[in-house]
């Protein structure tokens, strides 16, 4: 069963633009940053865009809150942050939300910026054939279905009602359409038997999945659930059958937490990546809800370049841990804002609170040293963004 079966079996306008838009200009933006931070700029790799809080699940440890007024980002605003990034030379973003699929204006976001390359994450859900096919036709998006668990587990981690079979139908669906497929899994403590397994890899590369990009539980939000975090002995357990399971299996294993050396690190505090919240609020990454700029503050570059409170956030973080701050000290989190006089971009009244209440767990910073096997993965962790600008 070779690496690439699933890929020569996708659409071929959804192969050539991931080649061009993803592999091409992705590799020749991501050089263009590492040029900009040896010149100590700002702008950060890859834009995350969340263009709406609403969605029609509630999942256990969610950070989005909807419980109020259901935001939508404008379309023009969405687009004045692609043609901004694009200016810099990044043409790669993930699209998050909530649900984006509850966005109007979705599918005209591909379709204006066909020179880009778009990952849609998505609870898979609300996703149809009809979509699925439109998806098809700008070639330039890879679809990232949450699937959080298996019938006994996912309508318990969701909120919803038959949840793993809507998920497995739309996964179906989206390789049907020859779409370049992704399976996104946040590895907690009711599912990691499930996320570890051969049988959940093979059976995913069965369906046509290209990829699975593995997650680590962070507790966030209203309801944080900090029963499912992971120990140190889980994350270690997750961290060996990365690297193992890049050496055997066929199928592209993805994390956004380890360099090639196995070294941890946080893609905000390096730059790679930041979050934008559908008011546009800059935030350091979507769990990180604090915000001291926003896009409407002047030109995108500008914004950024000028932003103190980003730059300390990545000189800060990366002197304390390479691992994630908002589960390792909350407590640091919530005076680091007051220092910095970041105003809450939650929609939550409470997220400073809960910061200075929430317990101290461990993340991915406390794993032990285990560089990658594979040679592939390497070099593509060395030399361009490949499973470091993740939001996970």
């Amino acid at each position: 069963m070779s690496l690439f079966k699933n890929f020569i079996k996708s659409d071929p306008k959804c192969r050539k633009k991931f080649l061009i838009n993803m592999g091409w200009r992705g590799a020749m933006g991501f050089m263009k940053f590492r040029r900009r931070k040896k010149k100590g700029k700002l702008f950060p790799a890859f834009q995350f865009i969340s263009i709406t809080n609403d969605c029609n699940l509630k999942c256990q440890g969610c950070w989005v809150s909807n419980e109020g007024p259901k935001k939508y980002m404008q379309f023009d605003k969405i687009n004045s942050i692609i043609e901004s990034a694009k200016k810099q030379g990044s043409y790669f973003f993930g699209i998050l939300g909530g649900e984006p699929f509850m966005h109007k204006d979705l599918t005209e976001i591909f379709k204006t910026h066909a020179d880009s390359y778009f990952q849609l994450f998505t609870n898979g859900t609300l996703f149809t054939e009809n979509l699925a096919s439109q998806l098809r036709d700008f070639g330039n998006v890879t679809i990232l279905i949450s699937l959080e668990g298996d019938e006994n587990v996912a309508d318990i981690r969701r909120g919803g009602h038959n949840v793993y079979d809507r998920t497995l139908k739309a996964i179906q669906t989206a390789t049907s359409a020859g779409l370049i497929t992704g399976v996104a899994i946040s590895v907690c403590k009711s599912n990691i038997e499930m996320a570890l397994s051969e049988e959940f890899v093979y059976k995913l590369h069965d369906l046509g999945v290209l990829y699975i990009w593995y997650y680590i539980y962070r507790p966030a939000g209203s309801k944080p659930n900090y029963d499912l975090a992971l120990n140190s002995a889980d994350i270690f357990r997750l961290r060996k059958f990365l690297v193992g399971g890049r050496t055997k299996f066929p199928m592209v294993l993805i994390d956004s937490y380890w360099r090639a050396n196995g070294e941890p690190f946080c893609p905000a505090a390096d730059g790679l990546s930041h979050h934008i919240n559908p008011d546009g609020d800059i935030e350091p990454c979507p769990v990180v809800q604090m915000a001291r700029e926003n896009i409407d503050d002047g030109e995108l570059v500008s914004v950024y370049e000028n932003s103190e409170f980003l730059k300390n956030f990545r000189n800060e973080i990366n002197n304390k841990t390479g691992g994630c701050i908002l589960m390792e000290d909350p407590r640091w989190l919530n005076d680091f804002a007051k220092k910095s006089k970041a105003r809450n971009s939650s929609n939550r009244e409470d997220f400073f609170d809960d910061l200075q209440k929430a317990p101290s767990l461990v993340s991915h910073g406390s794993c032990p040293v285990i560089p990658e096997k594979s040679l592939i993965y390497r070099i593509a962790k060395k030399t361009a963004f490949f499973g470091m600008g993740a939001y996970g």
